[in-house]
C-alpha cells in the first residue's frame, strides 16, 4: 500500500465555496484523487474480505448538475466498470461537516424487493452491530438514526414497499475527529466499518434470483 490518504479541514472547507463550478474544482483538485488512492486501496482490502475480485472504484463526477453545488460528494466501491448504483456497494463520502462510511442500497437497485425481504425476514445482523452504527433511508439528507434507536423492521418494510426509500447502513465521522487527520487510523476506522458490513452485502447478494 503506498499511500493511504486522509482529509483535512481544508477539504471540509471547499463544501462552503459559492457556486457550482467553482466547488465543482475544489472537488475535483482536492478531494477526488484522495478517494482515488482511498478507494483503491479499499477495493483490494475489501476484495479479500468477501472472496471475489477487486470491486470498481466510481467517483461521483455530479454531472447532471447546472445549478446548485453538490452538498457532499462520494466514491463507491462495488458493481461493475459501467456504474454502481444497481448493485450494493460501499461508499465514502464528505459533507462539511463530516465523513460518511456507508453500505448503501441507493436509486432503486436491482432486486431491491428481494433483499429488502430477505433483510425484513431476517435484520439480527443489523440488530448486533455496534451502537455507534446508523441507518438511513434517503441517501440525498444528512440526517441519520443510531441503529439502537430506529425502529428498523418498519424502516425495512417501508424501503421494501415503497419505491422512493432506500436502505444505508455504516458510521460516521466528524470532520473535527482525531481519526480524519491520522491517514493509518482513519484508513483502519474505515476497513474495520466495512468489515462489520461484508455479512450484509454477502445476504444481500444471496437475495439473487440464480
Amino acid at each position: 500500500m503506498e499511500e493511504l490518504g486522509n482529509f483535512t479541514q481544508e477539504d471540509f472547507n471547499i463544501f462552503t465555496i459559492e457556486g457550482l463550478e467553482q466547488r465543482m474544482v475544489g472537488i475535483r483538485n482536492k478531494i477526488q484523487p484522495k478517494f482515488k488512492i482511498i478507494g483503491n486501496n479499499l477495493s483490494k482490502d475489501l476484495s479479500l474480505l468477501i472472496d471475489d475480485n477487486p470491486l470498481p472504484v466510481h467517483i461521483a463526477q455530479h454531472l447532471r448538475r447546472t445549478k446548485n453545488p453538490p452538498q457532499d460528494t462520494w466514491c463507491a466501491i462495488g458493481g461493475d466498470k459501467r456504474g454502481y448504483k444497481k448493485y450494493p456497494h460501499f461508499q465514502l463520502g464528505l459533507y462539511q461537516s463530516h465523513v460518511f462510511i456507508w453500505l448503501a442500497f441507493i436509486d432503486n437497485p436491482q432486486f431491491e424487493k428481494e433483499i429488502a425481504q430477505n433483510f425484513t425476514d431476517n435484520y439480527v445482523a443489523i440488530q448486533n452491530l455496534p451502537s455507534d452504527y446508523v441507518i438511513s433511508f434517503d441517501h440525498t439528507k444528512e440526517g441519520v438514526v443510531p441503529i439502537n434507536k430506529s425502529d428498523l423492521s418498519n424502516g425495512l418494510k417501508r424501503w421494501r414497499d415503497i419505491k422512493k426509500v432506500e436502505f444505508l447502513v455504516g458510521r460516521q465521522l466528524s470532520a473535527t475527529s482525531p481519526l480524519v487527520k491520522d491517514p493509518q487510523a482513519f484508513y483502519n476506522y474505515i476497513l474495520e466499518t466495512y468489515r462489520l458490513l461484508v455479512p450484509l452485502y454477502k445476504q444481500a447478494l444471496q437475495s439473487y434470483p440464480i
